[in-house]
């Protein structure tokens, strides 16, 4: 057997490389991919959808292994609940319940789990969702690190469809808060680093905030900034729409924290994992008022538009940089930074 014969770290990663074993193993690999006339797993979007009669059920699932379990900002119980209603959320649904499997190994503290399962419930009030159902399971000592969990959310679909592959010429691109947070919080917590401005992850539950947007109308495309970070979330859209993303540098709103963690870690911000910020393609006529009604919510009031949507040069995206140039911002391969979610 070759290296290519195993699985690595950045087939996880929400990269290129993700991709390509999706395509490979997953979609080729299963037969029924969908339900009728609703979204399924070839659209290779945040999620999936079942029509039934005048509804739609927007279903979304993944799973958490951060590293720390704790960290500034929250935890791994926010982040996994946070990720099933962000997920839930970009698609245009209302989260209304999420199902959860937390897989404990043998030995884990009790008293981390309580902290653990509270946080979920804290941070699913916020949205008002119901945890309906679960699964728990405990690995023997050394056969798991710590603790996994896996999370399922459930959204009602009120309007139309918000899928990657909608972004339209002439849209608005408008970043809900600043990038690369999560991420580098995490990363400069196991290099030990330490800044004037504490580094905190931004993971939080985002409904209000797309709420807001989908209330003013005119939303195209939207997507949660996950693993791979601003550059992996643009660039799906820019290939699934057929379009070309055009973005300005000096909008895009990065902390001098984040940036000067980045610069010592040698981490691009755009290429590295949010968890409570979205990117929202709106059209032109609209974007200003979505923009001011985003800033009035809880987790949008740093939000910019950072680009538009042209049809030339399909499937790039492009930054016009601080000193006058252009440069192609392409996909990551991999999330730069392991076990960030």
């Amino acid at each position: 057997m070759t290296t290519e014969d195993f699985i690595k770290l950045s087939h996880g990663a929400g990269g290129s490389a993700m991709d390509e074993i999706i395509e490979e193993l997953f979609i080729k690999g299963f037969s029924k991919r969908k339900v009728n006339h609703g979204v399924g797993l070839d659209a290779m979007d945040d999620g999936a959808s079942i029509q039934l009669g005048d509804y739609e059920i927007i279903l979304t699932t993944d799973g958490h292994t951060v590293d720390p379990i704790f960290f500034p900002g929250g935890d791994l119980g926010r982040l996994a609940i946070s990720g099933a209603i962000n997920d839930t959320s970009v698609m245009g649904a209302e989260p209304i319940a999420i199902l959860d499997s937390i897989i404990v190994e043998e030995g884990y503290p009790i008293s981390n789990l309580k902290k653990i399962i509270s946080s979920m419930d804290t941070t699913a009030q916020e949205v008002d969702a119901a945890i309906i159902s679960g699964d728990f399971k405990v690995m023997p000592k050394g056969s798991l690190d710590n603790i996994v969990i896996s999370t399922t959310g459930v959204g009602i679909l009120k309007g139309p469809r918000i899928l990657d592959s909608q972004a339209s010429e002439g849209d608005k691109v408008i970043v809900t808060g600043t990038v690369g947070d999560h991420g580098i919080a995490l990363m400069s917590l196991r290099e030990g680093l330490s800044f004037k401005t504490d580094l905190k992850s931004d993971v939080a539950p985002i409904w209000e905030t797309i709420k807001a947007a989908l209330q003013v109308g005119g939303i195209h495309s939207m997507k949660d900034l996950t693993r791979g970070g601003l550059s992996s979330a643009i660039n799906e859209i820019a290939e699934k729409s057929k379009v070309s993303i055009w973005l300005e540098d000096n909008s895009i709103p990065i902390k001098q924290s984040v940036r000067s963690a980045s610069e010592m870690l040698g981490l691009d911000p755009y290429e590295v994992t949010c968890e409570g910020k979205a990117v929202i393609f709106v059209e032109n006529e609209k974007s200003e008022e979505v923009l001011r009604v985003i800033k009035k919510t809880k987790y949008g009031m740093d939000a910019k538009i950072i680009g538009e949507v042209k049809k030339e040069r399909p499937g790039m995206v492009l930054m016009e940089t601080l000193v006058g140039g252009t440069r192609i911002l392409r996909k990551p391969i991999g999330e730069p930074i392991p076990r960030v979610c």
